[in-house]
């Protein structure tokens, strides 16, 4: 495409100026032919005549219609790119003023249509932008809004035993240790909803860097489920790891492998409650190990499937005090698999609620110094809390 108008256009000022000649020597012939013939009949008298003979204004006349033909003819010729650069002259003032519903027809193959169609390229972009900008600004309300919620629940539960350990003094002891408990593990749990939400800006924001290092996923997700056992215990669930290998080492970075398995592994232990059993599964080859948290628990309805990984999304069945959390650990999972260039699906049904996530065993070399866009630096690399080997 490029420089097919600027061919277009010499080739218009060529023809145009060939068609003026040819036209130019029929009228120079005609002049001739016609004052010879005045000049055989009409004797010098004839004022026709007088003016064909005069040589300098015949010039003059001469090329103003020379001028005159060749502009009539390349005009016509380039006067439909002419009109469509006007068309897209005018589609960029509409832009201008805000109107984004504004398109230029793409007709040709020059670099005129190659405008007009990365003009309406930019304005499909803009509108894009316009509405992720939308979106943004639903989602910061919703944020404000789960997040005053899932704060102020426990909030409300800490200050409540509180104030009944304050004020009554003559409470007995083991009531005293009951209220306290409680106090505690809201306290904790008030702890890890502002731990999500701050490690979720971190990720979102570029704040964090990659520090790439050898991996043991089999004895990672060991170790981790082994963490997990007094909240399997507390949940009657019971666990199993499946491995086809005894270990595998693959390049990432442990401290965010660690943290998108207890995301998964914590998800499952939540909402997979009533099926008494999480399998963990690893199935490790060449390139690829494949790691799957499966719970036998409530099944995610399928509409709701794409979302699941939207940042402050929950099914609202498990939106309770005892399960519902920011709504931003599967978001948190899914960031960190990005960065690792991997994959993270789900499936959900009568067999089991199954997140599937695939990983490099080798990550390239541009992985290994990724970091999120809109990421400023501070200096410093934050170092891995597991690099397990």
């Amino acid at each position: 495409m490029s420089g097919q108008f600027q061919s277009r256009l010499v080739e218009s000022m060529v023809l145009s100026a060939v068609v003026a000649c040819a036209i130019e020597l029929i009228i120079v012939f005609l002049a001739a032919a016609l004052r010879d013939y005045l000049q055989s009949t009409r004797g010098r008298e004839n004022v026709v005549l007088r003016l064909l003979e005069m040589d300098t204004l015949m010039m003059l006349l001469y090329v103003i219609s020379a001028v005159g033909i060749f502009s009539f003819i390349f005009f016509k010729r380039i006067g439909g790119s002419i009109r469509y650069l006007g068309r897209i002259s005018a589609a960029m003032q509409n832009i201008s003023e805000g109107d984004l519903n504004t398109t230029v027809d793409v007709k040709g193959d020059d670099e005129i249509t190659a405008m007009a169609d990365n003009l309406n390229k930019m304005v499909e972009e803009l509108r894009m932008l316009m509405d992720r900008e939308r979106e943004a600004e639903r989602t910061k309300n919703e944020l404000i809004t789960n997040v005053a919620h899932d704060l102020r629940t426990p909030l409300t539960s800490i200050i409540g035993y509180l104030e009944l350990l304050s004020v009554n003094t003559q409470l007995p002891e083991e009531t005293r240790k009951r209220y306290t408990d409680i106090a505690f593990a809201k306290s904790k749990r008030l702890q890890q909803l502002i731990e999500d939400l701050f490690g979720f800006t971190k990720l979102g924001g570029g704040k964090i860097a990659m520090k790439i290092g050898n991996v043991d996923i089999v004895r990672l997700l060991s170790q981790l489920l082994e963490e997990f056992y007094p909240s399997f215990h507390a949940r009657n669930l019971s666990y199993e790891l499946e491995s086809n290998v005894p270990a595998k080492v693959i390049s990432a970075d442990g401290n965010l492998l660690a943290r998108l398995f207890d995301n998964l592994i914590n998800n499952a232990i939540k909402y997979g409650a009533d099926g008494k059993k999480v399998i963990i599964g690893i199935r490790a080859e060449e390139d690829v190990v494949t790691v799957t948290v499966k719970n036998y628990g409530y099944v995610i309805p399928p509409d709701e499937l794409p979302q699941i990984f939207q940042r402050f999304y929950r099914v609202e069945h498990a939106r309770t005090s005892s399960t519902g959390g920011t709504g931003l650990g599967l978001a948190i999972a899914k960031n960190i698999v990005d960065m690792h260039g991997g994959t993270i699906g789900v499936t959900s049904d009568l067999n089991g609620t199954v997140f599937t996530v695939r990983l490099h065993t080798r990550l390239s070399a541009d992985r290994e110094n990724f970091t999120l866009p809109g990421e400023k630096r501070n200096g410093r690399t934050r170092t891995a809390r597991m690099n397990r080997n």
